[in-house]
């Protein structure tokens, strides 16, 4: 099966909504590294970990809260899910610091999750009526 980035959501009650608020919320605040990275991949990759468990969780909470649950909504989270495993696969036992060969290669693997992480965002935001929020994030850094 492939997965394509979704193109448009439309919340369907007030549960998937909070939910793609929070998804929204995770995944801005996990794309890239901190300043506190340490040189290693796996460094790196811990957030996007932190990231999958998110999903988890709100995969998880949204199903418990409606009696049926949308599809493209779990569509949206499903696809992000696979999309940075790829990344968190390849890099998340890598804890030699990075040379300049490899933080190119890791660098490859980040913008390409970061880009589809990027359509689902402003997915989110379109549709959940936040790209106001959006921009001032992007803006500020936060």
């Amino acid at each position: 099966m492939f997965w394509f980035a979704p193109v448009s959501w439309t919340p369907h009650d007030e549960a998937e909504l909070i939910a793609g608020w929070r998804l929204w919320l995770e995944l801005g605040d996990r794309t890239w590294p901190t300043a506190a990275w340490d040189g290693t991949a796996a460094d790196v990759v811990r957030p996007l970990r932190e990231l999958v468990s998110a999903c988890d969780e709100i995969e998880t909470g949204y199903r418990e809260a409606v009696d049926e649950p949308s599809e493209g909504f779990i569509r949206i989270i499903q696809f992000l899910v696979w999309t940075v495993s790829t990344v968190i696969e390849l890099w998340a036992d890598d804890e030699v610091p990075l040379d300049a060969e490899r933080i190119a290669l890791l660098h490859a693997d980040l913008a390409g999750f970061a880009e589809q992480a990027e359509r689902v965002l402003e997915v989110l935001a379109v549709s959940g009526g936040w790209t106001g929020l959006a921009a001032e994030h992007r803006r500020t850094g936060r």
